[in-house]
């Protein structure tokens, strides 16, 4: 296998370009292989330290050098270099784009055994890879990536830059620039909507709208509103296996771990964080800032900067008493 290598100027400036210092010795021309765990590295590794458990991990570390704080510097042994930076798991974020092997462009070429409609319009520099089928009133940006056995439209808009992975199917939605669409991801579909006496079906025939340089995760759903948008925020990142339900709206900077379930019109706020296999009811108002923790269900509105728990969830010092106080009397 070759692996890059990345210079120390490289990684100086990627970090100064984010307004993060950077302090050390090493210098501006020397190479590392990989970008490795304390436990696993070796002499042509950088690694980082960002938490105290691992603390006695670091003392015995072998890679070149380490991302590191100030504070920790007397724990590094000599044959390691320190980095020091104020922040090192966000130096670690930033830095892991220059090692990066999995970097997707497109390369303008459109296979031949992809299907196009005739009622579409595609811009320069698209890949759509074999056995995608591009369906009518669908416009497809700049520098847009396909990926094999995806099904995209009718009724679609993909933004500048955007990266679909392979087995992917988009209905009835406008995806903006810059957004990643993993493997498997079944956006724009009929959401789970009827009558609930007779079980009559109610049509949808809105769509979902997902916003700038945002994330969704493998296998993950997200259904079409039933007259207006169900809307995915800017910068938002969702894990794999999340469904969200019609006309649920989520805002900017939302973090949204594994199999977590949003029922319908519930509206998110802004830099929520969401914990794997939570639940979150119909028709609520989740607030700003709010913090959900793994497997909680949500079943009443949260306000703003809230941290909550358990099922029902409520606020997670309340909630840490009560398991206190059920453990004592086991």
């Amino acid at each position: 296998m070759i692996f890059k290598k990345i210079k120390f100027i490289d990684i100086k400036n990627i970090l100064k370009k984010n307004s993060l210092e950077v302090r050390s010795k090493i210098s501006d021309n020397e190479n590392f292989l990989k970008l490795k765990s304390i436990t696993n590295s070796s002499i042509n590794d950088l690694s980082f330290f960002s938490n105290i458990k691992y603390l006695n991990d670091l003392k015995n570390i072998k890679a070149k050098a380490c991302l590191i704080e100030e504070k920790y510097i007397k724990f590094l042994p000599e044959n390691c270099e320190p980095i020091v930076v104020s922040d090192t798991y966000l130096a670690l974020a930033l830095i892991s784009n220059l090692f990066n092997d999995e970097i997707v462009n497109s390369n303008g070429v459109i296979s031949k055994h992809s299907s196009l409609d005739i009622n579409l319009k595609i811009h320069k520099n698209v890949q759509i890879n074999h056995f995608s089928s591009i369906y009518k009133n669908s416009e497809i940006c700049e520098n847009v990536y396909i990926g094999s056995s995806s099904t995209i439209g009718p009724n679609v808009y993909i933004g500048k830059n955007v990266i679909i992975h392979d087995n992917v199917s988009i209905s009835n939605a406008s995806i903006m620039d810059n957004c990643i669409i993993k493997s498997g991801a079944r956006i724009g579909g009929t959401g789970f909507g009827f009558e609930i006496k007779t079980n009559q079906k109610i049509y949808h025939s809105g769509n979902v709208l997902i916003e700038r340089n945002s994330s969704i995760g493998s296998n993950t759903t997200i259904d079409r509103a039933v007259f207006d948008s169900t809307v995915i925020g800017d910068n938002s990142n969702i894990d794999n296996l999340v469904q969200i339900a019609h006309n649920v709206t989520i805002g900017k900077f939302a973090i949204i771990a594994a199999q977590v379930g949003i029922a319908g019109s519930s509206r998110i706020g802004e830099h929520v964080k969401i914990g794997g296999q939570a639940g979150i009811a119909g028709h609520l108002i989740i607030g700003n800032n709010v913090t959900i923790a793994a497997k909680s269900g949500v079943t009443k509105n949260i306000s703003d900067n809230k941290i909550v728990a358990g099922f029902p969830a409520k606020d997670i010092k309340l909630w840490k008493k009560e398991i206190i106080k059920n453990s004592v009397k086991q």
